[in-house]
């Protein structure tokens, strides 16, 4: 109907919105980004103010994502109590300093 009284077409794939991320998906992206700086400073002790630029691939178009690890590394130590025990195992394998 909106097609023919309107001359409204259909949006293209490279105009629709993004799919949604479910927690779980940025949980884990943020994980990848304190792994990533893990191994390039050795440690894990973030200023609270840093962002980490991670590049990732959807359907094979390279994308450069900002995430402020900084301050997302200071509240999983300050939500220790509450994370799960797999999240904590994860992030203590990469060296998180919970104090």
């Amino acid at each position: 109907m909106l097609e023919h009284i309107l001359g409204i077409q259909p949006a293209a794939d490279d105009e629709k919105p993004k799919p949604r991320r479910s927690q779980a998906d940025k949980w884990a992206l943020n994980y990848a980004a304190a792994q990533q700086y893990d191994e390039r400073e050795g440690h894990l002790k973030v200023p609270r103010k840093h962002i980490e630029q991670m590049s990732e691939d959807q359907e094979k178009r390279q994308e450069v994502r900002h995430l402020k690890l900084g301050a997302w590394v200071s509240n999983q130590r300050s939500r220790a109590a509450t994370l799960s025990p797999e999240r904590i195992e994860q992030l203590s394998a990469i060296g998180m300093c919970w104090t």
